[in-house]
């Protein structure tokens, strides 16, 4: 039996071959169709003389033997001349490489489910004395209905030629996949093609040291199975998975977002029908086309058309072209060519038979429609359109128009009134002006809009009066306006009262006074607040320069690689400045070192150890290196807290800072 290389090769007599899904080692990984249950496989092959073949049928028998939802099974395991085969249950859905690779690290409780689904599949093989040898992200699948799967179960590390895995080394992994869940990077002891976690001291560094945000329960767990001191062994499979579900609690819900990101990233080719009973099928209808020319004697119903020389009695008096031809009456229009040749012979002949003019379809003039075919459905004849054999005389010159006058005559005897002139009606001649009896017109060569005489009185002025009312008006509004501007001028009032009259309508009130600036708040002390960071502090002996009132120096912070925010290291790094007591704050300016910068302000009366649990004041986004800030209403607080969300762009990263802070309050 040759080895299975190319699609639509058979192995073993029952699993067709579909699609190549990788090759490496001298193996291949094919998804293969079941011809006998009629399903859908994956199927492992290798030649059979290699060295991994024994290996590879042990590690295949071993796996058989656990009966585990969440891993796919092994169906079938041979050896046949030239070919060692394992077949598996196949399982459509995307590998947690792919869906971190393009989504990111996922929360940590769907981090801390994904795990504990993979932690039982683990302890069960556990259990039977089974471990899978290389569980890493590309071995643990999510299928489309949001399941988490375990793909080669000890079969992997037998193709990759490792030896048989260990207990200790799946527990290592377990930890491994949680912390890449959280951080995108792979800490385990199997080689992956993710990228690897960064280490510190030759231990792997926490991941909340590689991500902000990682809750201590699992950060603390991570740490405690993947940095192994004192040659401890590490939690079990089975106790690492209770752990993760006390942490989870409740699962509901978490396998939809699941199959939701599986529906976007789906890494393997899916699953197209496979009618594979067909194609042998297919060879036994291929002769019956070859009785399909027998039908071809349906052309006899051709020769039909043989007996319908009955029309031919009924064409004679037409010319013999046009008798034969008027049988097909669909292909007649591709004749129609062939028949304007001989057609201006018959034309004399026929034109003292009436039937064709006599048709509700005249003689056309244009030579291209010559020759079309008319169709007499009442008397079964047929005719042919003929061009005119005398040209048609042309129509007759228009008349010109008769001379009329662009503007009306003005009137005789100096009135509105116009008159047409005497005779114009009799002799059909039009003027515009002429009205009925009266005389009057527009002059433009329409009626008027009236009938009556106009009134004389309609150019008076006297008639627009709402136009001089509004005159009037205008120029008291103006005289007003001059009168205010003088005595303001002279510094009184508007009302022309002296400054330090009383308001007429709040007698014995005290006179208004103006809005009291704000003043510097003195005595300021600040500290560094970085709550996030590991240790706790950024720069804490630059912090008191913030506040030296010297804007040349300043508190800056560490340079990051990666700009600070939800996704960054950190969400944000700060400044805590110590108003000295319980003041009222109502301006805050700051000098920033470098530009843009995204800050918030937070005033509260107790020394914060974080800002996640205070509600900003102010929030300023792409601030520049100089910023005053007003609150909308002063605040009385003991502390200030000046809160970086995003750094400006230096050179090797991202570093910001605060050069002086100045708090002002009410006078």
């Amino acid at each position: 039996m040759p080895i299975a290389n190319r699609p639509g090769d058979v192995l073993a007599d029952r699993y067709l071959l579909v699609d190549l899904l990788s090759e490496s080692g001298g193996g291949r990984f094919w998804r293969a169709h079941d011809r006998i249950l009629d399903r859908h496989v994956a199927v492992h092959v290798i030649p059979g003389h290699d060295k991994r073949a024994e290996d590879l049928m042990e590690a295949a028998r071993r796996s058989a033997t656990v009966a585990d939802r969440h891993v796919l099974r092994v169906l079938d395991v041979d050896l046949r001349e030239e070919v060692c085969y394992v077949v598996n249950e196949w399982g459509e859905g995307t590998s947690l490489d792919v869906l971190v690779g393009n989504e990111g690290p996922v929360g940590a409780r769907r981090a801390a489910w994904i795990t504990a689904e993979v932690a039982d599949a683990i302890a069960a093989a556990h259990a039977v004395g089974v471990a899978h040898g290389r569980l890493v992200p590309e071995n643990v699948l999510i299928d489309t209905a949001g399941s988490v799967r375990v793909i080669g179960l000890s079969v992997e590390a037998a193709l990759l030629g490792l030896p048989a895995g260990r207990r200790t080394t799946d527990v290592t992994d377990l930890a491994g996949l949680l912390y890449f869940l959280l951080t995108a990077t792979w800490p385990g002891v199997s080689r992956s093609a993710v990228p690897a976690a960064p280490h510190q001291g030759g231990r792997v560094l926490r991941p909340r040291q590689v991500k902000a945000g990682v809750p201590r329960q699992l950060d603390l767990l991570c740490d405690r199975v993947l940095n192994i001191d004192g040659g401890l062994t590490p939690t079990s499979g089975a106790e690492l998975a209770e752990e993760l579900r006390e942490f989870v609690g409740d699962p509901t819900g978490l396998a939809v977002p699941a199959a939701a990101m599986v529906a976007q990233h789906r890494n393997l080719p899916p699953l197209p029908p496979m009618p594979i009973r067909e194609p042998v099928a297919e060879p036994d209808p291929e002769p019956d086309p070859e009785p399909d020319p027998e039908p071809d004697p349906e052309p006899d119903p051709e020769p039909d058309p043989e007996p319908e020389p009955e029309p031919e009695p009924e064409v004679e008096p037409l010319s013999p072209p046009v008798a034969v031809e008027p049988t097909p009456t669909v292909v007649v229009p591709a004749v129609a060519p062939e028949a304007r040749e001989p057609q201006p012979e018959p034309g004399p002949a026929a034109d003292p038979a009436p039937a064709p003019p006599a048709g509700p379809r005249p003689i056309v003039d244009q030579p291209t429609q010559a020759g079309v075919p008319i169709f007499d459905d009442e008397n079964d004849e047929v005719s042919w359109l003929t061009a005119r054999a005398e040209t048609p005389p042309p129509p007759p010159p228009f008349e010109p128009p008769p001379e009329r006058p662009l503007f009306a005559p003005p009137p005789a005897d100096g009135g509105p009134a116009r008159r047409a002139r005497p005779g114009a009606a009799q002799a059909g001649e039009y003027w515009p002006w002429e009205t009925s009896g009266t005389g009057a017109g527009t002059g433009s060569g329409v009626l008027p809009a009236f009938a009556d005489e106009p009134d004389p009185d309609d150019g008076v002025p006297g008639r627009s009066w709402l136009r001089l009312a509004a005159a009037v008006a205008a120029s008291l509004l103006l005289l007003l306006a001059v009168v205010f501007a003088f005595d303001l001028g002279r510094g009184g009032s508007p009302l022309g009262l002296a400054d330090d009259d009383p308001s007429p309508t709040d007698a014995g009130s005290s006179p208004t006074t103006s809005t009291p600036s704000a003043e510097p708040i003195t005595g300021l002390t600040a500290s560094d607040l970085d709550p996030q960071g590991d240790p706790p502090e950024e720069n804490p002996d630059l912090a008191a320069d913030a506040v030296d009132g010297a804007p040349g120096t300043a508190w800056v912070t560490s340079t990051y690689t990666q700009q600070l925010g939800p996704t960054g290291l950190k969400t944000g790094v700060g400044l805590l400045v110590d108003l000295g007591g319980q003041v009222d704050v109502s301006e805050v300016d700051l000098v920033l070192e470098g530009a843009p910068t995204d800050l918030s302000l937070y005033l509260t009366d107790d020394r914060p150890r974080d800002v996640k649990d205070l509600t900003p004041v102010e929030q300023v986004e792409g601030a520049g290196k100089r910023e005053s800030i007003t609150l909308e209403e002063p605040t009385n607080a003991r502390y200030l807290v000046v809160w970086l969300t995003s750094l400006p762009s230096v050179p090797d990263g991202f570093q910001g800072g605060v050069a002086e802070v100045v708090v002002r309050g009410p006078a």
